[in-house]
């Protein structure tokens, strides 16, 4: 029946207009310091079997084949693309880009995620009490807390993680903190919050901690920066799939409206 195409057509366009939002997300953060780009992964419905397949028949015959028909789509999730972002150079003392697999952690609200997020962007500054934070609006202390003296000179980050400089009336470097890092088995089960900051949930499972170039994570590079892995090409091109996708189904609509149409005049007569 017509109405079954109505149905279908209006779960692909509401499964669309979700990839559209997706894809308006990922371009608006083309130049967002550590962003993971999203792609929308689709799943069809339930089926109406009109006809099952192998049933006998008067000869004992069994039909090859079924009539199914299926009830259109939906979106069934997101998955961030955590593939490392191109190193971007910077003049910042505090810059850190972690080049392989991890996160860094930082202090969140207690009601996320048991106090604890995870970031991929690595602008950090002290803040008035000279402790290391994440430059994004709420300014989260990084994990373990690192604090900075006022009058440190000469900030070197190694690579895996150790902070030193020189303080006042030293000749020689002062270790002032290392950098912890941390993964998970399943990342794509990682919720996004907001503020470049995801936090762990069942799907992730527990978070993987360590230094910088211990096992399989990655280690740190000073003064540079993780640039958004979206790919403006890769996007414009879904952009585009998708918009023909969602005037197709537009296009079905119509049709199935024209075919109900067809058969309530025939009622008429």
């Amino acid at each position: 029946m017509a109405i079954n195409a109505l149905h279908s057509a209006a779960t692909g366009l509401s499964a669309l207009s979700n990839a559209i939002d997706v894809t308006a997300n990922n371009l608006a953060n083309a130049n967002t310091v550590g962003f993971k780009a999203s792609r929308t992964n689709f799943e069809d419905l339930l089926y109406l079997q009109k006809a099952q397949p192998g049933v006998e028949n008067a000869n004992g015959d069994q039909r090859p084949a079924g009539i199914q028909v299926g009830l259109g789509t939906r979106l069934s999730n997101t998955q961030a693309d955590f593939t490392v972002g191109s190193p971007q150079k910077t003049n910042g003392n505090f810059d850190v880009m972690i080049n392989g697999d991890g996160f860094f952690k930082i202090a969140i609200l207690p009601d996320q995620g048991d106090g604890v997020g995870y970031t991929r962007a690595g602008n950090f500054f002290p803040n008035s009490e000279g402790d290391l934070v994440l430059g994004n609006s709420n300014g989260p202390r990084l994990e373990p807390a690192i604090n900075v003296p006022d009058g440190v000179i000469g900030i070197e980050i190694s690579e895996d993680g150790t902070i030193s400089g020189k303080t006042n009336g030293s000749t020689a470097p002062v270790e002032l903190g290392q950098i912890e890092i941390a993964t998970f088995v399943n990342r794509a089960g990682l919720e996004s919050i907001g503020g470049n900051i995801f936090i762990e949930t069942p799907a992730s499972g527990s978070p993987i901690e360590g230094t910088p170039g211990e096992g399989t994570l990655g280690t740190i590079m000073h003064r540079f920066l993780e640039s958004s892995n979206v790919d403006p090409v890769i996007e414009l091109v879904s952009l585009i799939k998708t918009q023909r996708a969602f005037e197709m189904n537009s296009q079905t609509i119509q049709a199935a409206d024209e075919a109900l149409q067809v058969i309530g005049n025939l009622s008429r007569f």
